[in-house]
């Protein structure tokens, strides 16, 4: 068998290539098959069932579930990859019960009156902006929050978008998510519209010549980490004590639609998850509801005594 930093590379380049994986995907496939190569490097073992075992025990000790679970994904679709091309005469992975119970971690959600707290206070800063430059950046950052709060958009997705994914006539938004698909949302609020359509007509001149919609201060596209610390500096500006996050803003938006009664295929949908399992997370979190719920139509209310 050839080298197995060698096979590693040939899988990157199949999944680049051939699966058409995005940069984020083949990254983390690189960095959990290359962690793999170095142990198995350091510690001279060879390469069957046994020592996966081992492999496998040393994530659960040293990493939380979640990540482990991915680095053992990652290495079962390359020793997956490795068996149908005939690489492999043996696929380590048969016979080993990867399955394990992962904890589940309810999304963190925004207090409405917070998220209402927020806008007031950019809208706010946006009216004393004393000059261009700060009215511009904060015209910008504006359509950012707008854009987060009334998708439900992952921040990778919102910083990918280019200007034509967004129809600001129809009041619609493509979006290439995860595994490249896509899925298109309506805006239809007004003042997510004019937060946008006011961002475009303010960088117009910067985004003539450029793919991307959202652009920074040197004319580049927005960062993921640029509207992570966005966020971070108004919370602190509106004296906002929670550490605020953009999916954050994602979560927010998929709790209160399932408060309003919202089909959760919907939902799902919106989001764009691939499985109803990962959309069902939010009816764990909607005490608001299950409140209302339960103090009209609670069965007690029928019994009198």
């Amino acid at each position: 068998m050839q080298n197995l930093q060698q096979l590693i590379t040939q899988y990157l380049d199949f999944c680049k290539y051939q699966k058409a994986l995005n940069e984020k995907s083949i990254k983390a496939y690189r960095i959990d098959l290359t962690q793999y190569a170095d142990y198995m490097s350091e510690t001279s073992m060879q390469l069957n069932r046994k020592t996966l075992t081992v492999y496998i025990t040393n994530l659960h000790q040293y990493y939380k579930p979640k990540s482990a679970k991915r680095k053992i994904a990652s290495l079962k679709a390359f020793f997956s990859y490795l068996e149908y091309e005939e690489l492999l005469l043996e696929n380590p992975f048969s016979k080993i019960n990867v399955k394990f119970r992962e904890p589940i971690l309810l999304p963190r959600t925004i207090p409405t009156q917070n998220i209402q707290k927020l806008f007031e206070t950019v809208y706010h800063l946006l009216t004393e902006a004393p000059t261009d430059y700060q009215k511009r950046t904060l015209t910008r950052d504006i359509a950012v929050l707008e854009l987060l709060f009334s998708t439900g958009l992952r921040v990778s997705e919102l910083c990918s978008l280019n200007c034509n994914d967004i129809d600001l006539e129809q009041g619609s938004v493509r979006i290439y998510g995860k595994g490249s698909k896509e899925r298109i949302i309506q805006i239809t609020n007004p003042d997510v519209i004019n937060s946008l359509i006011t961002y475009r007509n303010l960088f117009i001149e910067q985004l003539e010549h450029r793919e991307f919609f959202f652009c920074n201060r040197l004319g580049h596209r927005l960062s993921e980490q640029s509207v992570r610390f966005m966020i971070k500096h108004y919370a602190e500006f509106a004296n906002l004590s929670e550490h605020i996050t953009p999916h954050m803003f994602r979560h927010t938006f998929a709790t209160l639609l399932l408060e309003e009664d919202v089909d959760i295929r919907y939902i799902q949908h919106i989001l764009g998850h691939s499985s109803i399992v990962t959309t069902q997370i939010y009816t764990h979190v909607t005490s608001s509801k299950q409140r209302d719920i339960l103090t009209v139509k609670n069965p007690r209310n029928k019994i009198n005594i």
